[in-house]
């Protein structure tokens, strides 16, 4: 198979770049990388003299250099016919260094906690906390548009209800760089969720039996997994499954390249979102890794194909397991937990699954696409394959006759990211109560918004099958959800409503089915009006872009989006 990757396909043009990436093999990776990298050796050398020359500050010194090596990768990118999306993440990248420098809070928040604590002074001097990465920041497939998932690691006497919660939630509110923060202590995983110029951050907390914890601690060592609570043992787990998935593949670049792919495929298939329950970042990088490790030599189209060979025909319920012995010693505990209808699991946990909110409905049009997609790739060598027809958009609007139509709204858009969030950690319940309505329900992810609507709103539509239903049982659905999310949201409450729609009351140009359709949107995506908005730059960075508002909206205020 992995000879069959340098098929004539190869010479065929993508509209969205695709072809290029899909067609990069190990040794062209690596060749490309070594130019990439002597080359912005020697230009930030020379770099360095200017700089010096001209007596650039530290500061100007920095933009200097990086707008330089920005524009050395995008040169040497195109000509090496590399993905130059890849190469932009470098924007992303300095950010998140930015954010790691801004959140060494935590030094001094230990030491503050430390002394609140009467510790020794000999103790205070030596304690120290840190902040790791996870979820695609970890993995290194980032993008723009990536939010950062960050845990905060701590000695065992700073406790999360008060020294947490409290004490550093205060310290980070200060910051200039900080916005929108709030505390999410009913998540399975409780967190501080806010945004750090700009860039959204969900900020877990776990506490190590110790006293010091080294910045670069290596969380996979037994000697910090001892005695913990079972509240530190869960935000552990996206660090310890990161570390240990990069040293499972057999390699690493081509694990993140072909990573990148199927999230992108994902989301354009409508199967990525674990809160509308489907698969989320974790479970894509494991089934990802799966196949990596049994084509350790395959180019990046062999193992995008093998993917889908291997899933379309996966026995589910059998558990996914990138380590044999694990599997063994796993299935008996698996089988006494409930029932999962696509058990992945953690290769850093040995009977534990990764959390899904996978459903009958969710579960079958995940299993649809990896089908589809093996149907479409197995053809590969074929003159006519084009690799843009694995990544059309899913036809929303033309498989489905109904759809449920969930608005959200509030009367202040400052508090709409904070209720659209608290409700969308909810749809897993809402998915359960209309399928036991509908029999079927398949939860577009994508989120809208009503232009006819004064109020600020996100707007869903959630594919049905026809069914013998009226309105009074969608409105007993919609009142049995509202008692789900009216517990423990502590912002104001807004608004949800559900109403039924045929495919003909669909707003017009609602963009369902075409991304590039254009003309004047009723109801329109979320995160398809990017041109319409102006650009926020780092108020610490001036010349790095951090996001883009609306023109009538205000940059602290919007939603995240999900």
């Amino acid at each position: 198979m992995a000879g069959h990757s340098e098929s004539g396909s190869s010479e065929k043009k993508s509209s969205n770049g695709l072809d290029e990436l899909l067609t990069l093999n190990a040794e062209n990776l690596q060749s490309n990388m070594k130019i990439i990298y002597y080359s912005r050796t020697f230009l930030s050398i020379i770099g360095g003299f200017v700089a010096g020359i001209l007596g650039f500050t530290a500061l100007k010194g920095f933009v200097f250099y990086f707008l330089l090596m920005a524009v050395t990768s995008i040169g040497l990118v195109a000509k090496a016919k590399f993905s130059i999306h890849t190469y932009f993440d470098s924007w992303n990248r300095v950010l998140l260094d930015g954010f790691l420098s801004g959140l060494m809070i935590v030094s001094s928040w230990i030491k503050k906690v430390a002394g609140q604590h009467q510790l020794p002074k000999h103790q205070i001097a030596v304690t120290s906390a840190t902040i790791l990465t996870y979820g695609s920041y970890g993995l290194g497939v980032h993008n723009p548009e990536s939010d950062i998932d960050a845990l905060c690691v701590a000695p065992y006497f700073a406790t999360m209800t008060e020294d947490f919660f409290v004490v550093l939630h205060t310290m980070l509110k200060r910051r200039p760089e900080v916005s929108e923060i709030q505390c999410v202590k009913s998540a399975k995983v409780p967190l501080i969720r806010f945004k750090f110029d700009g860039l959204s951050v969900d900020l877990p907390y776990a506490r190590l039996r110790v006293l010091y914890v080294p910045e670069n601690v290596d969380i996979l060592n037994p000697f910090f997994m001892r005695s913990i609570d079972d509240t530190s043992w869960k935000s552990l787990s996206g660090v310890r499954a990161n570390k240990r998935i990069l040293q499972l593949v057999p390699n690493v670049e081509n694990f993140q390249l072909m990573l990148r792919i199927l999230k992108f495929w994902a989301k354009r298939r409508g199967v990525y979102g674990a809160l509308h329950g489907y698969l989320g970042g974790i479970h894509l990088a494991i089934l990802a890794a799966y196949v990596c490790q049994r084509h350790p030599d395959a180019t990046l189209n062999a193992l995008v194909t093998n993917f889908f060979r291997t899933f379309a025909f996966w026995p589910w319920p059998k558990p996914v397991s990138l380590q044999e012995g694990m599997l063994r010693t796993s299935i008996d505990a698996i089988e006494t937990r409930p029932f999962s209808l696509m058990p992945i699991l953690l290769p850093s946990s040995p009977y534990e699954c990764c959390h899904s909110n996978i459903t009958k409905s969710t579960c079958y049009r995940i299993s649809s696409e990896f089908i589809r997609g093996h149907n479409m790739t197995r053809d590969l060598l074929k003159p006519d394959f084009i690799w843009d027809n694995v990544f059309q958009p899913f036809p929303y609007s033309k498989r489905y006759s109904q759809f449920v139509k969930i608005c959200l709204s509030t009367s202040d858009q400052c508090e709409l990211g904070n209720w659209v969030g608290w409700v969308k950690s909810r749809f897993p319940g809402l998915l359960v109560i209309l399928e036991g309505v509908q029999g079927f329900c398949d939860p577009n992810p994508t989120e809208y918004m009503d232009n006819e609507k004064a109020e600020p709103n996100v707007v869903f539509y959630w594919g049905l099958q026809p069914a013998d239903k009226n309105n009074m049982d969608i409105e007993l659905a919609e009142g049995e959800f509202m008692k789900i999310i009216g517990n423990s949201y502590e912002g104001s409450s807004g608004r949800l409503e559900l109403s039924i729609l045929i495919a003909s009351q669909l707003p017009n140009n609602a963009q369902f089915d075409d991304e590039t359709s254009k003309g004047r949107k009723t109801c329109r995506k979320l995160t398809d009006h990017d041109n319409k908005r102006s650009p926020v730059y780092s108020q610490h960075l001036p010349h790095c872009l951090v996001g883009q508002v609306t023109p009538s909206g205000d940059a602290e205020c919007l939603s995240s989006g999900g």
